[in-house]
């Protein structure tokens, strides 16, 4: 299981977000929970996310993610 799967497991445990191409869409994930998921990537990967990267374009699915991350220099 990815790091990035791993942290939104923990933040809502009764989804499995490998399911799903829209967590927001697909009701998993609320504008409260983007801002956790937010804040456990900085801490696990050690960055900075400019608020004006967080958008929901941004963090739609594990695959949105993970090229979130690498855009901005992090190996997921």
């Amino acid at each position: 299981m990815s790091t990035v799967v791993e942290i939104l497991t923990q933040i809502r445990p009764e989804f499995d977000f490998s399911q799903s191409s829209d967590f927001f869409e697909d009701g998993m994930l609320d504008s409260f929970d983007l801002v956790t998921l937010v804040s456990e990537l900085d801490k696990a990967y050690g960055i900075s996310i400019d608020g004006l990267q967080i958008v929901p374009e941004n963090f739609q699915n594990v695959a949105a993610i993970e090229a979130f991350l690498s855009r901005n220099g992090v190996v997921p």
